[in-house]
Formats: C-alpha cells, sequence, structure tokens
C-alpha cells in the first residue's frame, strides 16, 4: 500500500515541478491535441513510448497491446486507429515493436498459457510464413530477435492493407506507416527497412477500391 501511495505523492511532486518549469502547462494541454504520430507498441511496461522518443505529451497517441500486433478484427485497434488517421490526422503511424517481446518468445513454443494462445495466433502465422529463414537460425535468441522484426515487418503491411490507411491516403497522401524495434539492452530504436511504403506497393489482391468508384458499379 505505501508503494501505492508513493505513485500519488510522485504526482504532485511532478504537477508542482512543472507548474514551476513551464508555467501554463497543463492550461495549454487542456486546449486540445494534434499529435503528428500514432504509436502501435507492446504493453511492456520496459517500453514508454514518450520516454524513449524524447517527445513531450500531446505530440504522440499512443496505443498497446501485447507483442504490439495489428489485428483487423481488433476493434480497440480499428477505433484508436480510424480517431488517429481522420479525426487527429496523424502524419505517421509507428508499429514498435522489442527485442526479447514475451508475447513473441510465447508464440515460439508450443506450451499453453492461457487466454493470451489465441492472440497469439497471428505471431504463429508470422512464423509459419517465414518458417525456412527462421529455421535455418541455429541460436534461439537470435530467431527470436527476427521474428520480433517480422512481426513488426507484418503489421506494417496489415496497416497499408487497412481500409482506414487506404482511404486516408486516397484523401490526403498518408499517414506514411513505419517499422521500428526497441532494444531494451542499449535504449537504441532500429528502424526497419519495409518493402512497402504506400498501399499501391501491395499485392493487388490487398488494394480497394475507393468508395465512389464501387458506388458507380452497375
Amino acid at each position: 500500500m505505501q508503494y501505492y501511495r508513493q505513485l500519488l505523492d510522485n504526482n504532485r511532486r511532478w504537477v508542482e515541478r512543472k507548474n514551476h518549469e513551464e508555467p501554463g502547462y497543463f492550461a495549454e494541454l487542456a486546449k486540445g491535441q494534434k499529435p503528428p504520430f500514432l504509436w502501435i507498441g507492446c504493453a511492456d511496461s520496459r517500453v514508454p513510448a514518450n520516454e524513449i522518443t524524447g517527445t513531450k505529451a500531446g505530440e504522440v497517441f499512443v496505443h498497446r497491446n501485447i507483442a504490439n500486433l495489428v489485428l483487423n478484427v481488433d476493434i480497440s485497434l480499428l477505433s484508436v486507429l480510424d480517431y488517429a488517421v481522420n479525426v487527429l490526422e496523424v502524419q505517421h503511424v509507428i508499429v514498435c515493436g522489442h527485442y526479447g517481446c514475451g508475447g513473441v518468445l510465447t508464440a515460439m513454443g508450443n506450451r499453453p498459457v492461457g487466454l493470451i494462445d489465441n492472440w497469439l495466433g497471428q505471431i504463429k502465422n508470422v512464423y509459419r510464413q517465414h518458417r525456412a529463414e527462421l529455421d535455418a537460425i541455429a541460436d534461439v535468441d537470435t530467431r527470436g530477435r527476427r521474428l520480433v522484426e517480422l512481426n513488426v515487418l507484418q503489421g506494417v503491411h496489415d496497416l497499408y492493407a487497412n481500409a482506414i490507411i487506404q482511404n486516408a491516403w486516397r484523401k490526403r497522401g498518408g499517414p506514411h506507416v513505419h517499422g521500428w524495434v526497441y532494444d531494451i539492452g542499449n535504449g537504441l530504436i532500429r528502424e526497419l527497412e519495409s518493402v512497402i511504403s504506400q498501399p499501391q506497393d501491395l499485392s493487388p489482391v490487398y488494394r480497394m477500391e475507393s468508395e465512389q468508384r464501387e458506388a458507380q458499379r452497375p
């Protein structure tokens, strides 16, 4: 209980410090938000989006889940994505995984752990798609790091394949989607190279026609 109370004490000291360092800070925040970034990251407590990117409150709109998955049946993710893209009009969407991700490492194995097994099925699908490459990596830690990267790149692909992103590209040419991996061991972020940098790079089966064109069909 004492540790819990410490959080409230920390909050009060933080407010006092912010008011001293930046008078009017909270009044300015209360006016609203217009962040340029949407962050889709892992729920891991060691990966705080604002702290590791050196950004301030109001600059990053954040969604976090186990293993930073992008699932088109996840209503929570879709709600955040829709609001960020169509209301806040973010310029960039970042999918950020991290090395040593417990969700990814669990998905590599076969031991059931509970309800989360259903959630991690997407990562197993990623493993299956890249099985030849991953099985050729003898070291388990190295294989896990590569699967973390492939999971992020799958998220980038699935965002560009999403109707919310594709409709926004037709209207305003964005947002851009990026794949990052954070290394907890040294604090550095690595930007991954993706073969997809716009919806037009997708396989044709993933490209959706505009709503206007659909409406014109006989």
